[in-house]
């Protein structure tokens, strides 16, 4: 389904059976989907909006992880670990909308379909690659290089059709995103800013032209 890449594994008539089971949610913008340590039992499918998936650091700091936006999950730990508590907290960025899968519907159509446990086997893996793929260019990519980065990933995500993105974050997410410091965010910004192609509010980062 091209609406959802991360169903394909599963044939066509497998996928609509398997959302036939969801249960749609909506959220409004900010509002929390779950919090850290909140009991664990549904996968969260999403279909529209962004979600902001955070820790909080031993310094008492809070890390924006990842984003995920339309056809992307969260929460599939709750599939495979029972009375699994949520290892983050994820907060809608935006009004939103997800299907939620529950552990239990999940189990007992996994007896009727084995096929999908080459989806949760795929799923698993792909998060797997994602986290790789982090781990290398944290290592061997420089901090500025990378916020460059991040902001392109947010502007092909954020921008509109006058060609300009705004990105409702903040530079302490966009550092947790990176994977460095607020410091070396703000010399970056400060750069772009003195190029005339960012502006910098609070909650909002501007980039005409959509890109970096």
């Amino acid at each position: 389904m091209a609406s959802w890449p991360i169903l394909s594994a599963l044939s066509d008539e497998d996928a609509h059976e398997l959302l036939a089971l969801a249960r749609r949610r909506t959220y409004s913008r900010g509002e929390v989907v779950f919090h850290r340590d909140d009991p664990s039992d549904t996968l969260h499918l999403v279909s529209s909006g962004c979600f902001a998936v955070r820790v909080s650091t031993r310094l008492g700091d809070v890390s924006t992880l990842s984003l995920v936006g339309p056809g992307q999950c969260f929460g599939e730990l709750a599939l495979i670990r029972p009375e699994h508590l949520r290892t983050a907290t994820v907060q809608a960025l935006e009004r939103g909308e997800t299907r939620t899968l529950s552990r239990v519907e999940f189990d007992r159509r996994r007896r009727e379909q084995p096929a999908l446990d080459a989806f949760l086997v795929d799923l698993l893996a792909a998060r797997v690659a994602e986290l790789t793929d982090r781990l290398v260019e944290a290592l061997y990519t420089p901090a500025p290089q990378r916020v460059r980065l991040v902001l392109d990933e947010l502007c092909d995500r954020y921008r509109d059709e006058s060609g300009t993105a705004a990105i409702p974050l903040t530079q302490d997410d966009l550092a947790g995103l990176a994977g460095t410091s607020r410091l070396t965010v703000s010399r970056v910004l400060r750069a772009l800013k003195a190029q005339g192609s960012v502006e910098v509010r609070r909650g909002r980062i501007s980039v005409r032209g959509g890109t970096v």
